[in-house]
């Protein structure tokens, strides 16, 4: 009596789509000699096992029933099933198929130490006695119960409930006969009150073109890479001493086609490398393509961590792309966001009607700025959620690196919030100690299994170390950006020459810290957008002056310690504001200030990658010397590059007024030649310059025995070398 109460409970929970173990139930399941099947199947008039084995409706329900000798019982099975309207079927039963994720993989998860989950959550195509289907599989410890749906069962929840695999909180099923290029979410019931919540799935590999948001069976890769010599290379390179000037792209506006709408990732790979490669940049860094839902985001609100946006094409294509900026040797970066991801509703808010992968405590699970969550990154399963995520990037797509966002709101736990608003740690700091543990554990792994990539962080605060290794208490970065510099240079540009000698310090200051961390020095989107003007609009004076200044600050940056980082547009000197919504001016280049901004910062490009002693030692101090930082009178800036066996002088005169035989002190005799004057016509300058060649002589000056007379450009920069 007790066994038929609980069997009838527990077919009333299958019937009501809220059994939290529907194999306990559904499926098959031997008894001595016998075995009995259950299979649920609305809107069914009868139904069959195999050939000839009828199955026998349970009364007033859509479960149907068979008991019989298990030798007459072929295992997998399939169901035949007639409807009302007439219509045949015939399926396997998802519910006569094992556990398929291995008790190991499940327990490396837990652990937070399954640098792969990917591999086992998600939508996977799979094969079990000869069937394929798809292996479904999601990490939800608060669900009732979670079901598979999609257009293959109406997006019906009462169909393919998923297994629960014990008290791990995963949940999986496999699928038999559902391919590549269906959609499909997870409906998960809240144990707490019956809710239901449609979701999209976290660790999907492909999604539905917005405004849709359901998840898609990903097609196993039909890639071939060609990038062997790439990747062999960048694992051998000791990327400290290479230069490494990067082109940061937003993928939607860096072009468009004729009808004003997105390139394709295949269109990108024969329009934007060719470019990249002219203009001699290194690496493209992209702005976030993983999924996310609003386009003005620039995709920073992330809701897909293993997905490539749908907006440019099919991850293949993405591959492509790729591929070829690797054949082409261009490096590819990808901005990452693991600090912070969106409330809507078919993310990963409440995944499971819980706090999941956020905090429950909006003091600590809410970013304020922005309307976002915040990772919960002391739980084992969500830091392997990201980690995996990194691992994923680099190793599905060989993308080079990665740019992790906003890292100081991450590292603090009263980042943008008044007192009472945020929780300390154990020690009563500020500091977030489960964030710079999860840091350091990721770039320890990632610069292990993968050497030569590149994890630069965005972070704007004087936080110690980020770019030192972990083993030292450092965060473990490969690089920091320089937003000090960047800061700081801005503003001593956007002075009226007039007054720059009382800023003098602003562009001297940076080298007291320069070698602190390994800086990248970079004018990224941030400074092009939100009303703060484009670069050339940043700076004073009429159009010629406006122009000539852009063109120093940029050969200021090119010379100056540190790796590059120039966000599209900028290179040309667009001058309105960046506009996610359209592609560039790219017109503007009919005009010369434009298109000689454009040369100049190809030509910046080929000095810094073919000059030694301006990239080998950028993190280190002695690859730099000042000539003199001191002539703070004439706004004049002077400085040495070094290597090993050579130097690069740099000369930089920040006014518009030209100065003639201006002296400059020098270690060595011989000629010196200048290699780029950033005042050249070429590039729209006014040509102000001595003749290419200079000759020391032995006057002693600045404490150097030997010196030259140089004529200095009007706000322009030179950079010279000694050739015998």
């Amino acid at each position: 009596m007790v066994l038929q109460k609980k069997l009838s409970d527990d077919l009333t929970k299958i019937i009501e789509a809220r059994h939290h173990d529907p194999f306990s139930v559904l499926g098959a399941h031997p008894e001595g000699c016998n075995t009995t099947v259950r299979v649920f199947l609305p809107d069914t008039e009868k139904a069959w096992l195999n050939d000839d084995l009828e199955l026998s409706r349970i009364d007033n329900t859509d479960l149907f029933e068979w008991t019989g000798q298990t030798s007459q019982l072929d295992i997998p099975y399939q169901v035949h099933r007639g409807s009302s309207q007439g219509e045949q079927t015939s399926k396997y039963d998802a519910y006569c198929f094992s556990p398929q994720i291995s008790d190991f993989d499940l327990h490396l998860f837990l652990e937070g130490k399954h640098w792969h989950a990917y591999r086992i959550l998600g939508a996977h195509r799979h094969e079990i006695d000869g069937v394929s289907g798809t292996l479904f599989a999601t990490w939800a410890p608060h669900a009732e119960r979670i079901s598979v749906v999609g257009e293959f069962n109406q997006w019906d929840g009462r169909h393919y409930p998923m297994r629960a695999r014990g008290d791990t909180g995963v949940w999986e099923i496999f699928i038999p006969e559902i391919s590549a290029g269906e959609l499909y979410k997870f409906e998960i019931r809240n144990r707490d009150d019956g809710s239901l919540h449609l979701k999209m799935d976290p660790y999907a590999q492909q999604t539905e073109l917005r405004p849709g948001t359901a998840s898609v069976i990903s097609q196993a890769s039909q890639h071939e890479w060609l990038d062997d010599d790439w990747m062999d290379l960048r694992e051998k390179t000791d990327w400290l001493h290479q230069p490494h000037s990067v082109y940061e792209v937003h993928l939607g506006s860096w072009q468009r086609n004729e009808q004003g709408e997105f390139l394709n990732y295949r269109e990108f790979a024969e329009q934007l490398v060719p470019y990249v490669k002219k203009m001699g940049f290194t690496h493209i860094e992209l702005l976030p393509i993983t999924e996310h839902p609003l386009d003005i985001s620039w995709g920073y609100q992330t809701t897909g961590y293993f997905a490539p946006t749908s907006r440019f094409g099919s991850p293949d294509d993405l591959r492509y792309f790729i591929d070829q900026c690797h054949q082409n040797n261009i490096g590819v970066i990808l901005d990452w966001v693991p600090g912070h991801f969106p409330k809507d509703s078919h993310g990963l808010a409440k995944f499971d009607g819980s706090a999941l992968y956020e905090h429950a405590d909006p003091r600590q699970g809410e970013h304020q700025d922005w309307g976002t969550l915040i990772f919960n990154y002391g739980r084992a399963e969500v830091s392997n959620f990201l980690l995996s995520s990194a691992f994923f990037w680099l190793e599905e797509f060989h993308i080079d690196g990665l740019r992790v966002d906003a890292v100081a709101s991450m590292l603090y736990l009263d980042y943008s919030r008044e007192e009472g608003q945020w929780i300390p740690n154990e020690h009563g700091g500020r500091e977030n100690l489960e964030v710079i543990k999860f840091l350091q554990h990721m770039n320890t792994v990632l610069h292990k299994e993968h050497p030569g990539c590149i994890i630069a962080a965005e972070e704007s605060t004087s936080y110690p170390m980020v770019s030192r290794p972990s083993h030292m208490g450092g965060l473990g970065f490969s690089m920091k950006w320089n937003m000090g510099w960047m800061h700081d240079v801005l503003q001593y540009m956007q002075q009226d020459p007039i007054h720059r000698h009382y800023h003098h310090d602003s562009l001297t200051f940076g080298l007291l810290y320069a070698f602190t961390e390994n800086f990248v020095l970079p004018f990224s989107h941030d400074e092009v957008v939100h009303g703060k003007g484009s670069m050339v609009n940043k700076m004073p004076g009429d159009e010629w002056q406006q122009f000539a200044n852009l063109r120093l600050l940029y050969t200021l940056m090119f010379t100056y310690p540190g790796k590059k980082l120039l966000f599209m547009g900028s290179e040309f000197a667009q001058g309105t504001e960046w506009n996610c919504e359209r592609a560039l001016d790219w017109y503007t280049l009919d005009y010369p200030n434009h298109s000689g901004m454009q040369t100049l910062v190809a030509d910046l490009n080929k000095l810094y990658v073919e000059q030694t002693p301006l990239h080998k030692h950028d993190f280190d101090p002695h690859g730099f010397e000042w000539l003199d930082c001191n002539d703070r009178q004439h706004s004049v800036l002077s400085y040495i590059r070094k290597s090993e066996n050579d130097f690069i002088i740099t000369i930089f005169n920040f006014t518009p007024v030209p100065r003639q035989n201006y002296r400059i002190g020098l270690l060595e005799a011989g000629d010196y030649e200048i290699l780029l004057s950033s005042d050249s016509e070429f590039y729209g300058g006014s040509n102000v310059s001595n003749h290419s060649i200079l000759t020391a002589e032995p006057t002693p000056w600045s404490d150097r025995p030997y010196s030259v007379e140089i004529n200095l450009p009007p706000l322009a920069g030179l950079v010279i070398k000694k050739i015998r």
